[in-house]
């Protein structure tokens, strides 16, 4: 499936420079020991740089895709762009790897569209209701993807 959610109009600030990075570092260091953060399952997604082609780490929530699968959304917290990460598995969604429950899994990334969307859509809305507030600053719709352990991997 393709990735190919625009950037909107408007939006929440994206959060981005140096104290993101250290407050990515500090959430990854709790997630490796619980497993959750901020209310809900979390793991560390490692995807590669488009441009730079170096490894990327970011700690994001997670929710049960079925099958063994996890589903994650690029919310940016409401930004009208979509976060880094989402560009980088865009531009090498089988170059991706994840930290979840103490093991590390080698996955593929798919954008979920149309009624899959909706359903996961409104699973996780129902599980964290914050996302739908994030939905509503922008006029972005925020990508699901949903990550697939990799074959062999």
């Amino acid at each position: 499936m393709s990735f190919d959610t625009p950037a909107g109009t408007r939006g929440a600030r994206q959060p981005a420079g140096r104290m993101l990075r250290l407050l990515n570092t500090l959430v990854a260091k709790r997630i490796r020991r619980k497993g959750k953060f901020g209310g809900f399952n979390a793991l560390i997604l490692t995807t590669v740089g488009r441009k730079s082609g170096l490894e990327r780490t970011t700690p994001v929530g997670w929710w049960p895709g079925g099958d063994g699968n996890w589903l994650i959304v690029a919310s940016a917290a409401g930004a009208p762009g979509n976060p880094a990460w989402y560009h980088n598995l865009a531009a090498h969604p089988d170059k991706i790897k994840i930290e979840v429950e103490g093991r590390e899994v080698a996955v593929v990334a798919e954008q979920l569209h149309g009624a899959e969307r909706a359903q996961a859509w409104e699973q996780i809305i129902a599980a964290a209701p914050r996302f739908a507030q994030y939905q509503q600053k922008t006029d972005r719709e925020l990508p699901i993807i949903r990550l697939v352990p990799r074959s062999g991997g």
